[in-house]
């Protein structure tokens, strides 16, 4: 399959993608919320149970996975990549190495792992992934971001998503603005706004070709710490004029991660940038927590009992399946539902 067909069956109107790429130190902190010790078997037997509901392939389209995870196989044998692929869907893997202070820029970060990362390329395609995601982390806060920062991440991401391509996998450009501080929406939309151009201009320079990657942006929020109350239709129409403004109409997908927002309010806000009209590109998912969070709950209290686990996970697709065609409602939700 070309990049150009993968990319654009990875944000198929109705789909988008389940992150299940958590390092394991955030994986650690999330079993130890629902009361349990991180290990690999543990890590192997719940990312199991996110692979194997049954029908997951009718609303997801891909998973990104862990390092650790592609080279794991289920409980029957069969690796997990090579069973995602007999379900109809397509694996990712991550591929960054996490982030490190950026030198003379206090509180700034850069994301590592250029280094070698032509060989690792290689290695996750004969082991079956199909695309790969590499991560940035900006922060808004007393002059931050600076400049350098922005330019630093946006080559690093150039330099990845071209090595991807160059190793037949498509590149998810993921340039995370946190939602994090005290600031407000206009200073998210102008931050997202210079980083997305950033990131474009080096995207041109490595001669990335822009119809064979996905870019997984982030929404235009407030600042948690902020006060202020925006509805989802505001930050719908904030997020689509930003990207109107930075994101060539040849990329075939955006795929919003959900960061620091409940499964309710990811969808909300997704439902809503898909109510804003037609669009040159497709308005997807590629949610962590939002799709996961009620998934490990159910898991950890019966582990022995998938099939709680497995409804819990395939509503939160169908509620976000939903939301891809702008047909989500919260009656749809059950009652106690954030």
């Amino acid at each position: 399959m070309s990049l150009q067909a993968t990319a654009k069956a990875l944000v198929e109107p109705g789909k988008g993608i389940l992150a299940a790429d958590e390092s394991h130190p955030t994986m650690e902190k999330r079993l130890a919320r629902v009361g349990l010790s991180s290990s690999e078997r543990v890590r192997r037997d719940y990312r199991e149970v996110l692979m194997t509901a049954p029908g997951l392939s009718e609303h997801v389209s891909g998973v990104i996975l862990f390092d650790e995870t592609i080279r794991q196989s289920r409980s029957t044998g069969r690796p997990f990549a090579q069973g995602l692929l007999r379900a109809g869907i397509i694996p990712g893997i991550k591929v960054d190495a996490g982030t490190t202070p950026l030198p003379r820029f206090p509180a700034e970060v850069v994301t590592q792992g250029l280094d070698g990362l032509s060989a690792r390329l290689t290695e996750y395609a004969a082991l079956g992934a199909r695309f790969a995601k590499w991560r940035a982390v900006i922060r808004i806060g007393d002059g931050r971001p600076t400049a350098g920062c922005v330019e630093a991440n946006a080559h690093a991401l150039a330099r990845y998503a071209a090595a991807a391509q160059e190793c037949g996998l498509v590149p998810v450009v993921e340039p995370e603005v946190l939602m994090d501080g005290s600031h407000s929406l206009e200073r998210c939309s102008l931050v997202t706004s210079a980083v997305l151009h950033a990131v474009h201009d080096h995207l041109v320079r490595q001669r990335v070709d822009l119809t064979g990657i996905l870019i997984k942006p982030n929404m235009v929020l407030p600042g948690t710490e902020s006060g202020q109350d925006v509805g989802d239709d505001e930050i719908a129409a904030a997020t689509v004029r930003v990207l109107r403004d930075t994101v060539p109409a040849s990329v075939p997908g955006l795929v919003f991660l959900s960061g620091g927002q409940t499964p309710v309010e990811a969808t909300a806000r997704l439902d809503a940038l898909n109510r804003t009209g037609a669009q040159p590109w497709e308005l997807s998912f590629s949610f962590g927590r939002a799709l996961q969070a009620p998934v490990l709950e159910a898991w950890a209290a019966h582990p022995e009992d998938r099939a709680s686990a497995h409804a819990a996970l395939l509503h939160r697709a169908r509620m976000n399946g939903a939301a891809r065609r702008g047909r989500w409602s919260r009656s749809l939700e059950p009652s106690t539902a954030g």
